[in-house]
């Protein structure tokens, strides 16, 4: 054995003297490496034994179903047979990738009384994989470094401050040694930042700050400084926001690393101040090397929307204008797909990828700056689209040399009730939207009264700016897009079907119901010359637990992880979740007024709808229409004693008192007694 460790001892070092080098994700397309399966973020795969002419016999392996009814959001990241996934709360799954075998597991044990502070469910987008280590953002603001052997935690680093809202819920990102990782928490006012580790020691390389902090403190550098003079009077005291909780690109050429920031703290210039608030909003390029400032774009300055700019990133070489640039793209969530100079952050065009949009009549040719709707962005209430999840949200798209199309989650026809609290304040312990949950004025009713949104798979030609094809969904939310050399594009819903498209066309050629929605994008590999498609199933996130209305069919329940070949024919086995039939009649006897519902109804959605449902129609998490007699009356308890505080319902004593919590009574028995009793004719 010693001989035998000697040997390969001796032969790595002549293999690293004569220059060789393991495959790069580019050119290695047996596996996954990382989230986006190359640093270019296109999802792409060459692989093609399962192509439009195979689809139609592709069956199911395997399934491995979790413990968790809470949205799966993770791209699984496969290596020489092993899939490295992550779960809700954190948890990391080692599984084979043949036969689904856990290998091993990891469970960091978060508090679950850290749901309070989380603005879109326990989710987490996955893993980075480097050389023998994973990679794992966590939603208390660590990042931790695993042996992908064995699961072992290696090292481990606090990120934020801790007793500060910050949470993690995207995947890092490696660059040059390093690991990039980003947070969350602008809801929370809390101050955005990027930062960079060692990815053998974990020690911090660097840090870029998005927004800028207290001025006596003096400004970290010029960008800093710069962006200061576009915020109104002393907004650094709420944090200011700009988290970038969503995903980092790289380009190893230029040594860039890319990424979209989040909204301001409150949302509304009414309440936040007039200017552009930088960097909030913003597509942003970093040096690798030390965090410096490449360049900035800002599709929606002073955003005033919550149209954050975290939205995927893609890169691609695109012939524009006779010649050929490097390009980033972006579907954002304001309505528009935006193509930049991914050197110099230069606006080459930018055009409405759906119809409808109320905020901007178009954008600035030259500059990209949108050009608003005349009366909108002040303190009247108004009805806005997209709305705050937005035409294009965190959902990863793909793109397709062969096409040469980006194919995209959109929605169509959304639209949010904006509002300012005129009084509204900032409060550490409670969201900081701004928004007024009083309103109760004619534009409420106008807003119930819309047609329902519409959801679709999109293919846009980048360079002509336009639609290819529109794939019409039955439901409005659909998951993250992976595209093949088979010509297939493959993409959940949130109905739990995984459909798989032909490319050129949109025909759907291929279905399959795996049991629960589905939010993550599917990924494809080879293990001994067969070509497998693994995704996850899980309804959750925050689509799935708002469960908004008029949305269509969605299917919560227990999560899963699936794994598709040809010629497989396993039978899918799926545990039973949820509620048969309407909601009994509520053994709770007392009436409430009108007023007393109304204000619950207030309440609840200041506070509970982002968990349990809008009108309190529950989706992932408990129904609370189907709440027994003892739980409605032990309300005190949970809401404010924080009773059920170890399964991730914390107390919210310090937003609400005893009067609401007798409010929040009314409306739920209120809201029961509605979907029991049958509407008369």
């Amino acid at each position: 054995m010693k001989r035998l460790a000697l040997a390969c001892t001796v032969l790595t070092g002549v293999l690293a003297f004569i220059g060789f080098r393991a495959p790069s994700p580019a050119t290695d397309s047996a596996n996954w490496l990382m989230y986006g399966r190359t640093n270019d973020d296109q999802r792409f795969s060459p692989l093609n034994q399962i192509s439009e002419q195979t689809v139609a016999n592709l069956g199911l392996v395997w399934s491995q179903e979790l413990p968790t009814t809470r949205g799966l959001e993770a791209t699984p990241l496969v290596e020489d047979g092993v899939i490295y996934t992550t779960s809700s709360w954190n948890v990391v799954y080692a599984m084979d990738a043949k036969t689904g075998k856990t290998l091993w597991q990891y469970d960091p044990a978060l508090d679950r009384t850290r749901a309070f502070f989380l603005c879109c469910d326990t989710v987490n987008r996955g893993l980075a994989l480097y050389q023998n280590k994973l990679y794992e953002g966590l939603l208390d603001g660590r990042l931790i470094a695993l042996d992908k052997h064995t699961g072992a935690v290696v090292w481990s680093t606090q990120t934020t401050d801790p007793t500060k809202a910050y949470s993690i819920t995207s995947a890092p990102r490696i660059a040059d040694g390093k690991v990039v990782i980003g947070n969350a928490g602008a809801e929370y006012g809390v101050r955005g930042y990027i930062s960079a580790y060692d990815a053998e020691t974990g020690k911090m390389a660097w840090r870029f700050y998005i927004v800028p902090g207290n001025p006596k403190d003096g400004f970290e550098n010029k960008d800093i400084a710069r962006a200061a003079k576009t915020w109104s009077g002393d907004k650094w005291k709420n944090g200011a926001g700009g988290t970038a909780w969503e995903g980092i690109g790289y380009d190893p050429a230029l040594d860039l690393l890319y990424f979209g920031t989040g909204n301001g703290t409150a949302w509304y210039r009414a309440l936040r101040g007039a200017g552009d608030a930088l960097y909030t909003s913003c597509i942003i390029a970093v040096h690798a090397k030390d965090g410096s400032l490449a360049w900035y774009f800002q599709p929606t300055p002073g955003d005033n929307w919550d149209y954050d700019a975290t939205q995927p990133l893609m890169q691609a070489d695109l012939k524009i204008g006779g010649r050929t640039r490097k390009v980033l793209m972006q579907a954002n969530k304001n309505g528009f797909f935006y193509v930049l100079d991914r050197g110099t952050g230069e606006f080459l065009s930018g055009t409405a990828y759906i119809s409808g949009i109320t905020w901007a009549t178009g954008l600035d040719p030259k500059t990209g700056r949108p050009i608003e709707a005349a009366g909108v962005g002040g303190s009247a209430p108004t009805l806005i689209s997209p709305d705050t999840f937005g035409a294009h949200n965190w959902h990863p798209m793909a793109f397709s040399p062969a096409t040469g199309l980006v194919y995209v989650s959109a929605k169509t026809g959304s639209a949010y009730l904006h509002r300012p609290d005129t009084g509204w304040t900032y409060n550490p312990d409670s969201k900081n939207t701004g928004i007024d949950q009083s309103y109760n004025g004619p534009l409420k009713a106008k807003a119930a009264a819309m047609p329902p949104p519409i959801g679709e798979l999109l293919a846009w030609d980048p360079v002509a700016q336009k639609a290819a094809w529109h794939a019409q969904s039955p439901v409005l939310e659909t998951g993250g897009v992976l595209a093949t050399g088979g010509n297939l594009v493959f993409q959940g819903r949130a109905d739990g079907v995984l459909v798989a498209y032909r490319a050129t066309d949109g025909k759907q050629l291929w279905a399959f119901d795996t049991g629960t929605g589905i939010i993550a994008p599917p990924v494809t590999y080879s293990v001994d010359g067969v070509q497998y498609v693994t995704v996850m199933a899980g309804w959750g996130g925050g689509a799935g637990l708002g469960n908004v209305a008029k949305t269509g069919p969605a299917k919560p329940g227990y999560g899963r992880v699936l794994t598709f070949a040809v010629g497989a024919t396993a039978k899918l086995k799926v545990t039973p979740f949820g509620h048969d039939g309407p909601p009994p009649m509520p053994e709770l006897t007392y009436d409430s007024s009108p007023e007393l519902v109304l204000k619950g109804e207030q309440v609840y959605n200041g506070n509970c709808v982002t968990c349990h449902g809008r009108n309190a129609v529950g989706g992932a998490l408990p129904d609370l229409r189907y709440s027994s007699k003892g739980t409605i009356e032990s309300l005190d308890k949970i809401v404010l004693d924080g009773m059920l505080a170890p399964a991730g319902m914390p107390s919210f004593r310090k937003i609400v008192g005893p009067d609401d919590v007798k409010a929040l009574q009314a409306y739920i028995v209120s809201r029961a007694r509605a979907a029991a009793t049958p509407v008369k004719p």
